[in-house]
């Protein structure tokens, strides 16, 4: 996926009114809201084909904390 000295293509950044925003190859796809979210943005950008192991640096960069991380009433 992802070269060296270079960014994941898939960026998680911190809550935002109980949301996280998502970007993939620097283009903001939408805010998730649990991690079945983050799944279905990557099922649509065509990036799950090979199974996706969220916790894969050289896939996603977690920003403000990790996949785990989400308020308790969204997990």
């Amino acid at each position: 996926m992802a070269g060296e000295g270079r960014e994941p293509p898939v960026v998680v950044y911190p809550w935002l009114d109980g949301a996280r925003r998502v970007t993939i190859h620097d283009e903001s796809v939408g805010r998730a809201y649990s991690l079945r979210d983050v799944l279905e943005f990557l099922h649509l950008a065509g990036l799950e084909e090979n199974g996706v192991r969220l916790d894969d640096p050289e896939l996603v960069e977690w920003r403000g904390g990790g996949p785990a991380d989400w308020p308790e009433d969204q997990v």
